[in-house]
């Protein structure tokens, strides 16, 4: 028995000629903007990493096979279907042995990256600590597998609907190293500044790429999250939005929404407190991260 891996011809020949590649989530996809948001989103940030100069690598599992690279038509497909699963590491082998279609999440990414030899994954944000994780033990595993898995992931900080001090926390016990880029504060998805000073800032790509390198020659296991803040033009501050978040959180609890269902309710409630401008935000950081992303792929060449 063999994985059953499927690259698309972009990404095999950019495996062949030894390119620079960047792995892209398919969740965001299916479960985290609307249609035609999701798929002229996905469209455009593969269009943001190949003008940079690095290949995209969307990735999901099609019928059954790790798809590393997705067509146009396959990414319109996934962006229409309902009742996908979302998949993590958990469930990612079922998915599998069952030869049905889901979307990954960023766990499940990295997972699928690694086995593609892709070292750079751009996404939106990172899953964590719940606020009320006392009462729900609710801890992404999003966490445990940037400890386990050597591939490196740009976002814009952790999800702000999270308990951010808490997933600092946990990231620092696992050993996971939480890079700022150009900013002293770990951004908070939606807001440049989460209150929360970085203890990593390093201001140029190659220095982060350095610090990759350095890690993969000491044999450190794991990759690590490199944090990027929303462009100051399309961020929702921290006092406006924690109030939004604080509210969604409440009718979630009260409709008893659990589990993996919990932050695309969240997201869709807090886009329709918003008026739609979290949606506005959420694309602008997620084509900023694949920019920063496929310059960080195109350094580690070097």
């Amino acid at each position: 028995m063999s994985l059953p891996i499927k690259y698309s011809e972009e990404v095999l020949r950019a495996k062949k000629f030894n390119q620079p590649i960047v792995a892209l989530e398919s969740t965001i996809v299916t479960h985290g903007m609307p249609y035609p948001d999701n798929i002229n989103t996905a469209i455009d940030v593969e269009e943001i990493v190949r003008k940079t100069g690095a290949v995209p690598a969307t990735i999901a599992i099609i019928d059954g096979k790790i798809s590393i690279g997705m067509s146009q038509t396959q990414l319109t497909e996934l962006s229409q279907t309902r009742n996908i699963r979302k998949l993590s590491r958990a469930d990612l082998p079922l998915c599998l042995s069952n030869r049905t279609t889901g979307s990954t999440t960023v766990a499940a990414t990295m997972i699928c990256a690694s086995l593609a030899q892709i070292k750079v994954f751009a996404t939106g944000g990172i899953g964590g600590v719940h606020r009320d994780v006392i009462e729900t033990m609710d801890i992404s595993a999003d966490l445990r597998e940037l400890s386990n898995t050597n591939v490196s992931v740009v976002a814009a900080g952790p999800k702000a609907i999270l308990d951010i001090p808490k997933t600092l926390e946990v990231l620092e016990t696992l050993g996971v190293p939480v890079i700022s880029y150009q900013n002293d504060q770990i951004p908070a998805f939606w807001s440049r500044d989460s209150g929360y000073e970085a203890s990593l800032k390093i201001n140029t790509i190659n220095e982060i790429a350095d610090f990759i390198k350095f890690r993969d020659l000491l044999g450190l296991e794991g990759g690590c999250l490199i944090t990027n803040p929303v462009p100051k033009k399309d961020e929702i501050s921290l006092e406006v939005i924690n109030p939004i978040v604080e509210n969604a959180i409440i009718k979630a609890k009260r409709n008893n929404i659990s589990g993996k269902d919990v932050t695309p309710f969240l997201l869709n409630e807090i886009f329709e407190l918003t008026e739609g401008k979290s949606l506005e935000t959420n694309i602008a950081l997620i084509k900023n991260n694949a920019k920063l992303a496929a310059k960080l792929s195109l350094a580690l060449k070097e």
